[in-house]
C-alpha cells in the first residue's frame, strides 16, 4: 500500500481545513462515487474504499496531526505523494507502517495496574483505639486473598486507607495497581458517632430527674461523674467537653448525654403507695398549655 494524498482524495486542495470540513468534503466524494450511482465501475469501487479510508484517519484530530506530521517530514509542505494503489512509488507503507511501529512500542510499554476500591466496617471504639482487621479481595482468577489491614488510631468516617501493589498486576513490568479500603465506622451501643462527637443515652429515674443527682456516665475510654439539674426533662441533653471521639492529630470531641426518663414497669407495694400519694398531693399536670 502506498502513501496516498488524503487530501486529494477527498478533493480538498489543503491541510488546512476543520474536521467540519472534511466531513463535509467526505459525505460530496462519497456520493459521488457510490456504488449505487456506478454499478459495475471498478474504479468507483476502489475510489470509495480510498475516500473511507482518508475520511477514517483526518477526521480523528490526533490521527489527522499524525498523518500531517509524517506528510510534511516525508515529502515536504509542498510535494506531492502517491494519491492511489494504480500509482508505483517506493514509498510504501509509511503511515500505516509508523502507527504499527508506535502501537508495537505501545504494547510493550510498562503500563501500571488498575486501583481497586473496597470498604470495612468497623466499630467506634475499633477507630478510637486502632486495630488490626483481616479482609477477603477477590483475585482475577476468582481465588480469595485475605489482606491484614492495620487501622490507625483515630481514623475519620470515609476516610480511605491505601495499601501499596495489592490492587491488580501491572502489564510489561509495570507496577501494580493500589486498593483502596474505605472505613466505615457502625455506630453501636452505647456510642453514635457524629463528627467528632459521641452521643450516648443517660438513664434517670424519675425522681433523679425531678430531684437532681449525681450520675456516672460512661465515656469511651472513662467513666465521668456529672451533676443532674432539678426538673431535667427526657430529651434534653449534657454536654461534657472533650470526652468524645479523638482524632489522629489529637483533637477531641465532646460527650454528649441524652436524658431519658425510665419509669419502673413494676413496683413494690411501697413504691406503688408513694405514687399514689404523689398523685394525691401534685398539681402538676403536663397535658395542660403551659
Amino acid at each position: 500500500m502506498v502513501f496516498k494524498n488524503y487530501y486529494k482524495i477527498l478533493e480538498l486542495e489543503t491541510s488546512h481545513v476543520s474536521i467540519d470540513e472534511i466531513k463535509i468534503a467526505y459525505r460530496k466524494v462519497a456520493k459521488k462515487y457510490h456504488p449505487d450511482l456506478n454499478v459495475g465501475d471498478k474504479l468507483a469501487e476502489e475510489k470509495i474504499k480510498d475516500i473511507n479510508e482518508a475520511y477514517k484517519t483526518l477526521s480523528v484530530p490526533a490521527s489527522k496531526r499524525k498523518y500531517d506530521r509524517i506528510w510534511n517530514s516525508r515529502f515536504g509542505k509542498n510535494e506531492k505523494a502517491f494519491t492511489g494503489k494504480g500509482e508505483k512509488g517506493k514509498i510504501i507503507n509509511i503511515f500505516l507502517g509508523n502507527i504499527e511501529e508506535e502501537r508495537h512500542t505501545e504494547s510493550k510499554k510498562a503500563i501500571k495496574g488498575e486501583n481497586i476500591e473496597t470498604g470495612i466496617n468497623i466499630s467506634i471504639q475499633e477507630a478510637f483505639y486502632g486495630k488490626e482487621k483481616t479482609i477477603a479481595i477477590r483475585t482475577v482468577e476468582g481465588k480469595i486473598r485475605n489482606l491484614a489491614v492495620a487501622i490507625p488510631k483515630g481514623i475519620q468516617n470515609g476516610e480511605k486507607i491505601r495499601l501499596i501493589g495489592q490492587g491488580k498486576q501491572g502489564q510489561n513490568g509495570g507496577k501494580n495497581g493500589d486498593l483502596f479500603i474505605k472505613v466505615n465506622i457502625e455506630d453501636n451501643k452505647p456510642f453514635k458517632l457524629k463528627g467528632q462527637d459521641l452521643y450516648t443515652d443517660l438513664l434517670l429515674t424519675p425522681w433523679e430527674a425531678a430531684l437532681g443527682a449525681r450520675a456516672d456516665v460512661a465515656s469511651i475510654d472513662e467513666e465521668t461523674k456529672i451533676y443532674i439539674p432539678q426538673g431535667i426533662q427526657s430529651g434534653e441533653r449534657i454536654k461534657i467537653p472533650g470526652k468524645g471521639y479523638q482524632d489522629r492529630n489529637g483533637t477531641r470531641g465532646d460527650l454528649i448525654a441524652e436524658i431519658k426518663v425510665v419509669v419502673p414497669k413494676q413496683l413494690t407495694e411501697e413504691e406503688k403507695e408513694m405514687f399514689k400519694k404523689l398523685n394525691e398531693i401534685s398539681n402538676f399536670n403536663p397535658r395542660k398549655t403551659q
